[in-house]
């Protein structure tokens, strides 16, 4: 695994997921940009990343991993994003919408509970942008007709 192309995957899907958040105060574009983040992020990320010539070419448990990561950080920055926004958005206009949000800030253990709540979701962000991440791959290899070459298996004969 690239060190340097996991930390830039890291960055952009951060910066995605923010936009996000802040796009998801938008009532009726909000719910589908999440959607489409928690689903397909990691499609998104891969192919800007693949038309900066940011990365080669992709072989289906790395393009999994990467788009694992990126679920998970885009979820996490989401979370971070609109969260707070959307709890002091309820606190100021004190609409239902936005206000179920202030009663996680109520306790010490409703607080533990929303972030283990966005913690579990992470990871099923991350599992679905795994997919996502594979069917990039498979795409990709379909449309340019390269494959990644593994290493060939020798058959060894102990006599």
């Amino acid at each position: 695994m690239n060190l340097l192309l996991i930390k830039q995957i890291s960055i952009l899907s951060a910066l995605a997921g923010a936009a996000v958040g802040i796009i998801g105060m938008i009532p009726f574009i909000g719910g589908i940009a999440f959607l489409l983040m928690f689903l397909a992020l990691a499609a998104f990320v891969l192919v800007f990343m693949k038309q900066k010539n940011m990365i080669g070419i992709l072989d289906y448990k790395e393009s999994a991993i990467y788009g694992a990561i990126s679920g998970f950080v885009s979820f996490i920055a989401f979370s971070v994003v609109y969260i707070p926004v959307s709890s002091l958005i309820g606190l100021i206009f004190k609409t239902v919408s936005f206000g179920i949000l202030r009663s996680f800030f109520t306790s010490f253990i409703s607080f533990v509970v929303m972030i283990m709540l966005v913690f579990f979701i992470a990871i099923l962000a991350a599992l679905m942008n795994a997919f996502a991440g594979v069917v990039t791959a498979y795409v990709y290899e379909i449309l340019s007709g390269f494959k990644k070459q593994e290493n060939e298996n020798i058959d060894f004969e102990i006599r």
